[in-house]
């Protein structure tokens, strides 16, 4: 059971709890503020802890005693009738009076002392800390106080220019000393990057940013140049300090190059161009399938969103689509350029489009096709990066019309409008016997007798597709009469014989009266002209002879399966109807063209020659020829000898040598831009040599090591090696001779 004391221990420490987190966060907003303005954390950390100390001495959450949080719950409890003291006391001091009103009081502290909240002014603390926060943030994104943050970075000791002189023995004199050395780069205005200044030479910058060297003596001297790549830049003199500049495009190395007075020259160190591209944005479609298709009657809408990034910002972004119309050669096409429904805010790095658009606003009917991407364009100049997304594709299926083309290689389209109705009679059949529970018996007979109805009409379009209609559709089938027999027909009904139909109730009147006008009499064929026997119904086939048998054994399928669908049993019927598919999809095959593959025809055999083994007059046909590959290395491989015979004879560098050197040297430099840390020391002593600054005899067999790594591994090439034998392998070999 806890105690009076302890009531009010625990008040105190909740009090005190909410003194040191309003202390934290006194101190926590200018210590963010610090970091993001100047991005030191050494800052960052000592404005933590003077801020926080500041605030707590001011507080002091330490010095809460009990006697003050008593006096406290007194002034906000009226219940406690100024007694909350007593609580302090033990027992045994009180009196019989006071020991009931401490009880008393202890009680009401359970019960109320949740009610009173300890002074504190936490929210305040969280206000002030929030607009530090924001405040950084805005400098941080603006770079309100860049030449701040640029100070507030470490400094590196200036690496000085060092110099030496291409020939100690011509110096008489102390060479001149640089007093001041400054490389300053200025990026594209495009990357929104601060200008920077380094005493440092080497460089690392974004291409097309413009570099500017400025360096001075404490003599005066005859020239500066530049050196890179094999080319000089003279240095202009402005103000006593030697000045130059130019526009980063590619990698490399460079070093500065003086002449004083009397004529010494001197070369300085080698110093490297890191040159970095602006990147391509990056475009990424979400929320849509890469095909999408609409029936006519469906919403027809595409919506997706685009996600678009880039390293120094995005300039423009839209959509190009291209809409299809029609087939073949009348296919006709339209591009429009469409916007994103969000404004596009240049210059941010990351942003998501997106887009909904609709296929009736785009005026496309069924059977139209939309393809569309997104493309981003950067904010580098003069030319921007250019990036795009996959293409997209969305189609309004067209269910009106329906051709068929046999795999695109026949010449002429031979193949019927129905070629794919047998298969439709299949599957209603299957379906006509799935229902069969579900349907009356006259219902089920009567679509029995229209899928049979349905045979015969598709047997019919075969038959005249066949050219032979009137063989497989006339009386001799009892299938179609003739107009005679029509007459003779109706003459038998006027005098009174006519028997009365079963059938008559599920069939259609025109399978009797009107059923020769389902096939055109003079139909006009359009291939007319370039077919062969147009008399012939036997020949007159669009086919070839040997598909004709086929295409005979299917319309027999088809006549049985359509007798067993007009007697009501589809069951029967499927059997027939899968033969006919079977034969129809071999006609299919069947059709196609084929081109004639040519290959070797050798010359007939003389049979006098034949197996003679006579081959003096087959003569072989051999070609020789030496490929040969450049080596990318040639200077590198004579330098490597050159040094050789300098190290072994102790002979002095030529003009010559030096010119050689030299173009080692740009061969080497571009190994030395993939890989600076291992060929850069190279590099710089074949450009010492390369100017005649005098190099021990050690510096030279380092110099040829560092040449020889450079050089790609030989790949081995197979040949024929020659083996020395000892006179015991000779008589072993002997030996061997004689008693195999």
């Amino acid at each position: 059971m806890r105690t009076g004391h302890n009531i009010l221990v625990g008040f105190r420490q909740r009090w005190q709890l909410m003194l040191w987190l309003e202390v934290a966060l006194y101190a926590l907003g200018p210590a963010v503020l610090i970091y993001l303005v100047f991005n030191n954390v050494l800052w960052t950390v000592i404005t933590l802890l003077l801020v926080g100390g500041i605030t707590a001495i001011i507080l002091k959450p330490w010095k809460k005693s009990l006697e003050s949080i008593a006096s406290y719950i007194d002034l906000h409890l009226d219940e406690t009738e100024y007694s909350t003291s007593l609580l302090l006391t033990s027992e045994e001091h009180l009196s019989t009076l006071a020991r009931i009103q401490q009880h008393r009081i202890k009680d009401i502290l359970v019960a109320k002392l949740k009610t009173i909240k300890p002074p504190h002014h936490i929210l305040r603390g969280m206000v002030l800390a929030s607009i530090c926060i924001l405040i950084g943030l805005a400098i941080h994104k603006y770079n309100l106080f860049g030449s701040l943050q640029n100070s507030s970075q470490p400094k590196i000791t200036p690496e000085d220019i060092v110099f030496k002189a291409t020939d100690s023995t011509a110096v008489s004199q102390s060479p001149p000393k640089l007093i001041q050395q400054e490389l300053r780069v200025t990026y594209p205005s495009y990357t929104q990057l601060p200008s920077s200044a380094t005493t440092k030479m080497d460089i690392k910058a974004v291409q097309g940013s413009r570099v500017f060297w400025k360096i001075q003596f404490d003599k005066e001297i005859k020239e500066v140049t530049i050196e890179s790549s094999g080319n000089r830049y003279a240095m202009k003199l402005v103000d006593g300090a030697y000045t130059g500049t130019t526009v980063l495009n590619t990698s490399g190395f460079y070093n500065f190059k003086f002449t004083d007075l009397q004529n010494n020259s001197y070369v300085s160190d080698l110093y490297g161009i890191e040159v970095t591209k602006d990147k391509n944005p990056t475009v990424a479609i979400k929320g849509i399938k890469q095909f999408t298709s609409f029936d006519f009657n469906q919403d027809k809408k595409v919506s997706f969103t685009t996600t678009i990034t880039d390293d120094y910002g995005i300039e423009d972004a839209y959509i190009i689509a291209t809409v299809s119309k029609g087939s073949g050669e009348s296919v006709k096409f339209r591009e429009e350029k469409l916007s994103f429904n969000n404004k596009i805010i240049k210059g941010n790095k990351n942003m998501s489009l997106s887009k909904n658009i609709d296929l009736d606003q785009m005026k496309m009917e069924p059977g139209d096709e939309l393809y569309f991407y997104v493309e981003a364009l950067d904010r580098k100049r003069p030319k921007a990066n250019i990036a795009r997304s996959e293409t997209f594709f969305a189609v309004i299926k067209d269910t009106i019309s329906d051709t068929f083309a046999v795999e695109g290689t026949m010449g002429v389209d031979l193949m019927p409008d129905y070629f794919r109705s047998q298969r439709q009679l299949i599957i209603d059949t299957e379906k006509l016997l799935k229902d069969k529970s579900k349907l009356s018996t006259q219902e089920y007979k009567s679509r029995s007798n229209e899928l049979g109805f349905d045979q015969k009409v598709l047997r019919l379009k075969y038959a005249e597709f066949m050219g032979d209609e009137s063989e497989f559709g006339g009386t001799a089938e009892g299938d179609v009469e003739s107009p005679e027999h029509e007459h003779e027909h109706e003459d038998h009904h006027e005098e009174g014989h006519e028997e009365e139909d079963p059938l008559a109730k599920y069939t259609h009147k025109h399978d009797s009266e009107n059923e020769h006008n389902l096939v055109e009499e003079k139909k006009k064929d359009p291939l007319e002209e370039y077919l062969h026997n147009h008399g012939d119904p036997e020949e007159s086939t669009l086919f070839t002879q040997s598909l004709k048998s086929k295409l005979r054994q299917a319309l027999n399928e088809m006549w049985d399966a359509e007798l067993y669908l007009r007697l009501y049993t589809p069951e029967k019927s499927l059997p027939y109807q899968y033969r006919a598919l079977k034969l129809i999809q071999e006609i299919k095959n069947s059709a196609r063209i084929y081109v004639h593959r040519i290959g070797f025809d050798p010359p007939p055999i003389k049979e006098d020659k034949r197996l003679t083994g006579e081959i003096d007059k087959v003569l072989g046909y051999r070609k020789t020829e030496e490929l040969t590959q450049e080596d990318p290395y040639p200077s590198i491989r004579v330098a490597i000898a050159r040094l050789e015979v300098l190290i072994s004879e102790k002979t002095m560098l030529t003009e010559d040598d030096k010119q050689l050197f030299g173009q080692a040297g740009n061969e080497l430099a571009i190994k030395a831009i993939e890989d600076p840390g291992k060929y850069l020391e190279t590099l710089q002593q074949l450009k010492w040599i390369s100017e005649d600054v005098t190099v021990p005899q050690e510096a030279l067999i380092v110099l040829q090591k560092g040449l020889l790594t450079a050089l790609p591994a030989i790949a081995p090439n197979p040949a024929k090696k020659e083996q020395q034998f000892s006179e015991i392998n000779d008589l072993l070999v002997k030996e061997l001779e004689i008693n195999d």
